[in-house]
């Protein structure tokens, strides 16, 4: 699976570095950009996005309004609707369970792999741990975080024997493990690529190859979730699965590098990799900056209290907390000039639209996004629930 880097003497070596400097300034920009209570509301939000947009990736339409009643665990009648509710709570659990630092090898390493699959798949319904061998039609179970015990055909590409799995995977955690803050963001489109061409499980290699990028880049850049490379992977996924299939290509000439796999290839997918990352932190940049989403906001907000959905005033508490980043409860209603009574009426109104969120009845308040209102909120986000 050679080379499982851009090696030093590569042409493309320099661009791709800039590339990586630039994510990471970007990055970082970003998150101090802003307020405490956003980082956290953001982060819940773009939880479920990723979910959406890696589940869409595997062929499965799970809307984010759906996730987060499942996260409610308000699930569907309709059995495979609810089935891929769980599966997408599932995602959740374990993205969350990374982002709150539960990761505690390093996301390369086969024990970290391991994990992020055997917690993903314990989560899932039975029917869903199944898979059908394409040759024989045999159905297979998967057992979480446990190796493949047979060969596998994906597409055109024969991962290799299940004999050989611990020496390569040894050897991608060795290879990657190593690596200094800048070449391990540079590397994290590699690695995707290598994990996907082992191929180590039975099925969920996907999911488990993102979950892992996101760890890398949680680990090198300090994203801390509020943006998400899925998206951009989803909104360009014929891209994404032709760049994958190139990278299994063999080397084309004495020119592409020195190993048995093309470099060629590897730096086209790291180049992709790269610019949608920093075309995702433009992206959420644009939608969070504060004039424009304090727009959106007050415009939804005068909107549900004309129609009477909301108490007079709500906009004042919203506009606070957007600007503070939390709001302690006592400061209510000094915020809208009324007594303890109505300032609870209206905080009261506002947790039940969702719109406000607190970790217990004394704690302070700050903003929550829920993702019905993200079409308002956060346009482009997600597409629009049709049904």
């Amino acid at each position: 699976m050679e080379p499982l880097l851009i090696g030093e003497s590569s042409r493309h070596r320099g661009t791709l570095t800039d590339l990586a400097v630039d994510l990471a300034a970007r990055s970082a920009g970003f998150w101090r950009s802003l307020p405490e209570g956003v980082r956290i509301a953001l982060a819940d939000l773009v939880r479920a996005m990723n979910c959406y947009y890696s589940n869409l990736i595997e062929g499965h339409d799970t809307h984010p309004v759906d996730i987060e009643r499942a996260l409610r665990n308000d699930y569907s009648n309709d059995a495979r609707k609810r089935d891929l509710q769980l599966e997408a709570k599932a995602h959740i659990t374990v993205q969350q369970w990374i982002d709150d630092g539960g990761l505690r090898s390093p996301p390369v390493a086969v024990e970290g792999i391991r994990t992020i699959h055997r917690r993903f798949c314990e989560l899932l319904p039975d029917e869903l741990l199944w898979v059908e061998d394409p040759d024989t039609g045999e159905r297979l179970k998967v057992v979480p975080g446990e190796l493949r015990q047979r060969g596998v055909r994906v597409g055109d590409h024969v991962p290799i024997s299940p004999g050989a799995l611990p020496r390569f995977l040894a050897h991608f955690e060795r290879t990657y493990g190593r690596l200094g803050r800048t070449d391990s963001i540079l590397a994290t489109a590699a690695a995707h690529h290598r994990l996907l061409w082992i191929h180590p499980f039975l099925d969920g290699n996907g999911r488990v190859a993102r979950l892992m990028s996101h760890a890398m880049l949680l680990d090198t850049l300090g994203t801390r979730g509020v943006w998400s490379v899925a998206r951009g992977l989803a909104r360009s996924v014929a891209a994404y699965k032709g760049h994958l299939v190139n990278c299994d290509l063999p080397r084309g000439n004495d020119l592409d590098g020195r190993g048995s796999l093309s470099e060629e290839a590897l730096a086209d997918f790291t180049r992709f990799f790269l610019e949608v990352c920093i075309d995702q932190v433009s992206f959420m940049e644009g939608l969070v900056q504060p004039d424009h989403l304090r727009t959106r906001i007050v415009l939804w907000t005068e909107e549900e209290i004309r129609f009477g959905h909301l108490p007079p005033k709500s906009g004042s508490i919203l506009e606070a907390v957007l600007y503070r980043g939390e709001l302690p409860r006592g400061d209510a209603a000094g915020i809208v000039g009324t007594g303890e009574r109505q300032a609870r009426r209206i905080v009261s109104a506002l947790i039940d639209k969702g719109v406000l969120a607190s970790e217990s009845s004394r704690a302070p308040l700050r903003l929550a996004f829920p993702a019905a209102l993200a079409p308002r909120w956060m346009p482009g986000l997600f597409p629009e629930r049709t049904a």
